[in-house]
């Protein structure tokens, strides 16, 4: 049986505008890979209440678990809460626990709880809430689907929280070389050697330094051992 897969969807239309770049996408990849998760799929939407709702739909449906990435704050277009339970057909609402969280949070800071950050409180029916310990502002899980915000610190806090609690598989290993030479001059040989390692994944990644032509060919998988023969195979293909 193969590790478990995960997707990630990334919600906000400063994402799609260029605005602002996502770097939790690659955190969580990083995060997934050492707890044995398989990140299969990322799609990135708008603010928009059918694209979310259809994507946490569908992702939902393909993967055993979603993490959304973004529109859980407290401004009009932070939406994605209400349409992660229109996508499980479940009501939300101001729910006590999270209501606490945040009241106990702004009366240390001498700020009022008000109306907008309210919005913050509001949790799905069923779900359980994830942790910010930077902010406050909760996130939650439904069903498969890990709800978080789109500050990077704020997200990772909630990936340290939610990944103790899921079910890896083995952790992926990778190994890598650096080639000097085309991908064209070197695509055959390592066609040949991935066909006799189909168990391991191989990526080359080409580059340009000081006016020469070269590859980065990383190799990947869960076995250690079968890692190790296939780099020794590869470095004696292309010795330095």
């Amino acid at each position: 049986m193969g590790n478990p897969t995960a997707a990630m969807l990334v919600i906000g239309d400063e994402i799609l505008s260029g605005r602002t770049r996502d770097a939790n996408m690659h955190h969580l990849a990083r995060e997934l890979t050492k707890q044995g998760i398989d990140l299969r799929e990322v799609r990135v939407v708008s603010d928009d209440a059918d694209a979310i709702e259809q994507a946490v739909r569908a992702l939902s449906a393909a993967h055993d678990h979603v993490f959304t990435s973004g529109g859980i704050g407290p401004t009009h277009d932070d939406i994605t809460a209400e349409n992660v339970a229109r996508a499980f057909d479940v009501p939300i609402d101001v729910r006590d626990d999270a209501r606490a969280v945040l009241q106990a949070h702004y009366d240390r800071q001498g700020i009022e709880l008000n109306a907008a950050r309210l919005r913050m409180a509001r949790i799905p029916e069923g779900a359980s809430l994830i942790d910010n310990p930077i902010s406050a502002a909760p996130g939650f899980t439904l069903a498969n689907v890990h709800v978080m915000a789109g500050v990077p610190a704020i997200f990772e806090a909630m990936v340290a929280s939610v990944l103790p609690t899921l079910t890896g598989g083995a952790p992926v290993l990778s190994q890598s070389i650096s080639i000097f030479r085309g991908e064209g001059d070197i695509a055959g040989p390592l066609s040949d050697l991935a066909a006799r390692y189909p168990d391991l994944s191989f990526g080359s990644y080409p580059f340009q330094r000081d006016g020469a032509f070269g590859s980065n060919v990383v190799v990947r998988g869960q076995d250690g051992g079968r890692l190790d023969a296939a780099m020794a195979e590869l470095n004696a293909m292309f010795p330095e």
